[in-house]
């Protein structure tokens, strides 16, 4: 019973920290550069432990994350919804690649959620963007996806809950 609190514990603190990220300020020229860390967090849970870290689950991290942006209602919702399916539908290949080998795959699975956010923002008009920057976070979430997957799984086996 303990080691499961502590595991809740751990998976609530590393959203704790990922919606931390998502709000903390950055200089203008550095908001395209942003990892989507909820994103990362989610795909490591996902691969994880399915059990515990879901598509339900996705939509609710999804609307917090909407709440705390500002964002349009459900955006973040239904592209953290895809990015678990997708984790969850590739997560015993996934476990099976290697570190820069999921990278990869984390770059499209983000760039994926990027191009549907992006798409139902111009389709309610709240974007005039005709650029691909808004494509960069897949590429920086890609990159720091090593230190977030290792990280979490140092904290796994530091409490001892492998």
């Amino acid at each position: 019973m303990a080691g499961s609190r502590r595991f809740n514990s751990l998976i609530a603190l590393s959203f704790f920290v990922a919606a931390l990220f998502v709000v903390a300020p950055l200089p203008g020229w550095a908001m395209h550069f942003r990892p989507d860390w909820v994103a990362l967090a989610l795909i490591f849970w996902a691969i994880q432990h399915p059990g515990r870290v879901g598509i339900g689950f996705a939509w609710l991290l999804g609307i917090m994350v909407d709440a705390l942006t500002g964002s349009l209602f459900g955006l973040h919702a239904l592209g953290l919804t895809v990015v678990a399916y997708l984790a969850l539908r590739l997560r015993l290949r996934l476990r099976l690649f290697g570190i820069w080998q999921q990278a990869s795959v984390v770059l499209v699975i983000v760039g994926l959620q990027l191009l549907l956010e992006q798409w139902l923002r111009m389709l309610f008009g709240l974007s005039r963007q005709d650029d691909m920057l808004f494509l960069l976070p897949a590429v920086t979430s890609a990159i720091f996806w090593p230190l977030a997957s290792l990280t979490l799984a140092k904290a796994l086996r530091v409490l001892d809950l492998d």
